[in-house]
C-alpha cells in the first residue's frame, strides 16, 4: 500500500511519543510528575458547565459554518474590550487553534512555499505546513538571548521568492518570549513591506507575567490585509477539551477563502460553541488569580533550575513552559531512561524532548521543554527528580 509522501515527512507528536513508556512505569508503580503537555490543572470556569446543563434544544442541528452566533459575537466582544475591533464577519470559529492554523495556512500555502517561523516553535506548526506541501524556513533563536528574534537583519535575511508568510506564537510556545509592541510592529511591518501574510497564534495572551501590555496583532492598524490571529478557548479558559478556537483576519478575500474549508468540513461542534460562549462572560478578576497562580509555578520552577549545574535556560516572561538545555548527551534518550530506570522514592519526571521543537537539523539534542501547569509543590520536587535523575544518568 503506497501512503502520502507528505505525511510520511511528518513526525509523531513529541509531546505524546513517551506516554507508553509513562503508562509502564506507572504501571511499575512509580508515580510520574508530569511537566510534559500543556494540559491545565486550572478549573475551567463553571460558567461552561452550566452553559451545557442548560443547552435544551430538541434537536441537535448542524451550527452554521462560520460559527454559531454566540461564539462570533463572545470573540468580537472579548476583542473590541483590548482596544482590537472586529466584527462577525472577520472570525470563523474552528475545532480549536489547530484547526484554525490548518485552515490558514491551507489557504497561503502551496507546495514548494516556505512560511518563516522561529525556532524552537510548536513542533505541530511543521505537521500543518509539512501537509500543505510547503517548508519552514527558521529563524534560530537562542536561551542565551532571551530567544528574541524580532531582528530585521535576520528576519529579512529568511525571505525569498518563495515565502509567503511568518508566524510566531506570542507569548511565546515552547520559549515563553514576550515581544513587546516596538517587536510586534517591526514584525508586521515585514510582512506588510514584502506582501506577506503574519500570523499571530496568540492563545497564551492573558498569561504574561512582567507587567507588559497584553499586545495583539489585531491592535496594530493598517495591516489589515496581513494580519491573521490564532485563537482558542483551550488555554485562556482551561477549556482544551471543549476544542473550540478560532481565526481572525480582516483580510476578505482570505476569509471567503477558508469559509471554503469551513464549510467543507461543516461545522464546529454546537454544544461546546454555545458553552464556550459563556466562557467570555469571566471577569478580570479570573485572569488576575490565574496569573498570579501561573507566575508562582514559574518561579518554583526558575529556582529549582538554578540548584541544577550545567543547565542552560531564559526565564519565561509569559506562557506557562521553560525550554531548558540539560547537561546530557540526548534528552530523549534521557527521557527514556527516566521513566524506565529512574526513580527517588518511587517518583520520577516525564518533560519534552525538544529535538523536534527546531527545524535546523541536529538542534536542541539535549534541549527540554517543561510546562508548568501542575502545582507548586509538585514543580519543586519535579526539580529535584530533574536535578538527581541528571546526576545519576551521567554517572551510569
Amino acid at each position: 500500500m503506497k501512503y502520502s509522501s507528505k505525511i510520511e515527512k511528518c513526525g509523531l507528536s513529541p509531546m505524546r511519543k513517551f506516554a507508553p513508556y509513562a503508562a509502564e512505569a506507572v504501571k511499575n508503580g512509580k508515580k510520574v510528575y508530569h511537566l510534559n503537555i500543556g494540559q491545565p490543572d486550572i478549573a475551567t470556569p463553571e460558567a461552561y458547565f452550566e452553559a451545557v446543563k442548560n443547552f435544551s434544544q430538541p434537536v441537535l442541528e448542524y451550527a452554521p459554518s462560520d460559527g454559531v452566533p454566540e461564539m462570533i459575537n463572545a470573540v468580537v466582544d472579548y476583542y473590541g474590550r483590548i482596544d482590537a475591533p472586529i466584527n462577525s464577519k472577520q472570525v470563523l470559529i474552528t475545532t480549536g487553534g489547530s484547526e484554525a492554523l490548518q485552515i490558514a495556512l491551507s489557504c497561503i500555502l502551496d507546495e514548494g512555499d516556505e512560511i518563516i517561523i522561529p525556532e524552537p516553535f510548536y513542533p505541530n506548526y511543521s505537521t500543518f505546513v509539512t501537509l500543505t506541501g510547503a517548508s519552514v524556513r527558521p529563524i534560530t533563536t537562542k536561551p542565551e538571548e532571551g530567544y528574541r528574534f524580532a531582528v530585521r537583519e535576520r528576519v529579512e535575511a529568511c525571505i525569498n521568492e518563495r515565502t509567503r508568510a511568518i508566524m510566531f506564537t506570542n507569548p511565546g510556545n515552547p520559549t515563553g518570549t514576550v515581544l513587546t509592541e516596538e517587536e510586534l510592529r517591526l514584525m508586521a511591518d515585514i510582512a506588510r513591506e514584502h506582501g506577506l501574510f503574519i500570523i499571530g497564534d496568540e492563545v497564551y495572551r492573558e498569561f504574561v507575567y512582567g507587567g507588559e501590555k497584553l499586545m495583539s496583532l489585531l491592535q496594530l492598524e493598517g495591516y489589515e490585509d496581513n494580519v491573521v490571529v490564532i485563537d482558542s478557548v483551550s488555554k485562556r479558559f482551561s477549556a482544551c477539551g471543549a476544542r473550540i478556537g478560532c481565526m481572525i483576519t480582516r483580510n476578505k478575500e482570505l476569509y471567503n477563502h477558508a469559509m471554503k474549508w469551513c464549510q467543507g468540513r461543516l461545522c464546529t461542534s454546537t454544544i461546546d460553541q454555545i458553552a464556550s460562549a459563556a466562557l467570555y462572560s469571566v471577569g478580570p478578576d479570573y485572569f488576575e488569580a490565574v496569573r498570579r497562580e501561573y507566575c508562582a509555578r514559574k518561579d518554583a520552577l526558575v529556582e529549582g533550575l538554578k540548584k541544577i549545574d550545567g543547565v542552560v535556560y531564559s526565564e519565561p516572561k509569559g506562557a506557562f513552559y521553560v525550554m531548558a538545555a540539560l547537561p546530557v548527551d540526548d534528552a530523549e534518550k534521557f527521557q527514556i531512561w527516566m521513566l524506565e530506570e529512574f526513580d527517588d522514592n518511587g517518583d520520577t519526571l516525564m518533560f519534552t524532548p525538544a529535538e523536534s521543537f527546531y527545524k535546523t537539523p541536529h538542534t536542541g539534542v539535549n534541549e527540554i521543554r517543561m510546562a508548568y501547569v501542575i502545582n507548586e509543590a509538585d514543580i519543586t520536587r519535579s526539580m529535584e527528580l530533574l536535578k538527581k535523575g541528571i546526576e545519576a544518568y551521567n554517572n551510569r
